[in-house]
């Protein structure tokens, strides 16, 4: 069996969150859009640690892409994936926004 996703909730209200996830060895996230009802939801992601092979982001459009790392986008709009990590974890401080 494989490891879990571990999501370390650091703040969490109605419209803003924030949390710590650390993708272990062999994980990999399909292509999806999240859901809103109602409203605009945008994520910020901070790469703090990059797997040694995989576990590249990938989103059909993204508001800022800065070096790999750094990411802004609509995840409520916009198709968005992960490749599946060959070596090492993928850990990072993910912000979420609902307008």
């Amino acid at each position: 069996m494989l490891a879990r996703v571990r999501n370390k909730v650091l703040f969490s209200s109605k419209r803003f969150s924030a949390y710590l996830v650390t993708y272990p060895n062999q994980h990999k996230v399909m292509n999806h859009i999240d859901p809103l009802a109602k409203g605009k939801y945008f994520k910020f992601n901070i790469v703090l640690r990059q797997p040694k092979m995989g576990g590249v982001f990938h989103c059909q459009k993204c508001i800022v892409n800065l070096f790999g790392r750094v990411y802004l986008f609509r995840p409520d709009k916009y198709e968005h994936s992960v490749t599946r990590i060959e070596e090492g974890e993928r850990k990072l401080l993910s912000f979420a926004l609902i307008l």
